[in-house]
């Protein structure tokens, strides 16, 4: 198939439509970014099987989209079908997916025998081994989620957090807020008389020596820790 052009198809009430799509805008569109549907279409037309030329009756649009406006019908076609991916498309959007379940899974897991994570080197040696298959337009976290099961057999590794109970002094207190809950869950906060902050926070795994750095960092070392069990 021509790269100037995909196709974008759905199946309802038991037949196929077919729109041409100009690949680039059309992916655009399927991530969430506001095209005009007239800059995606090719063609203003609605296909039964565009390879052989057959074009879908008018009445049977009527029947099906309750319209025959092409735009209308595309937008359709576009928000409930199946994108076709340029060869090139599919492979970087899947490279793309698979870091984001790598960066996932090194950050949740740990390897249960050390309680430490596993390099992203080593997750993704297994992810070739495992066969695993990816999908280019699935959430990464509900992946990953589906993908460690299929991983345990070959990388041990076990969904793993830390309850760590932080106590931050009244001068770094508001400002280390927002970096508290960019690491992990905020379980419980209190903010005390002297306008020192105290959180239980929960923390991945994979993040827990960067969270202790960070608050480290932030509060010139006068941060208080403690792992809770």
């Amino acid at each position: 198939m021509s790269q100037k052009f995909t196709l974008a198809r759905l199946v309802t009430s038991g037949e196929r439509f077919e729109i041409m799509v100009n690949p680039d805008k059309a992916l655009q569109y399927k991530l969430g970014k506001s095209i005009p549907i007239s800059q995606i279409l090719v063609y203003d037309s609605v296909f039964k099987d565009v390879s052989k030329g057959e074009r879908v009756s008018e009445e049977k649009l009527k029947r099906v989209f309750k319209t025959t406006d092409p735009i209308q019908i595309a937008k359709i076609i576009l928000d409930k079908g199946e994108l076709q991916l340029t060869t090139e498309q599919r492979r970087k959007l899947i490279e793309d997916k698979k870091k984001q379940i790598i960066t996932f899974i090194s950050k949740h897991c740990a390897d249960p025998r050390t309680g430490l994570p596993h390099p992203p080197l080593r997750i993704e040696q297994a992810l070739s081994q495992a066969k695993v298959s990816i999908d280019p337009f699935k959430n990464a976290e509900e992946q990953a989620k589906e993908i460690i099961q299929a991983l345990r057999p070959i990388l041990p590794l076990k969904i793993e957090a830390a309850s760590i109970e932080v106590k931050i002094p009244p001068q770094y207190a508001q400002a280390s807020y927002g970096t508290l809950k960019s690491f992990g869950s905020i379980k419980k906060e209190q903010w005390l008389s002297d306008g020192s902050l105290v959180v239980v926070i929960e923390v991945p795994a994979g993040l827990q020596g960067a969270f202790l750095e960070k608050m480290g960092n932030l509060t010139k070392g006068t941060v208080q820790t403690k792992f809770l069990k």
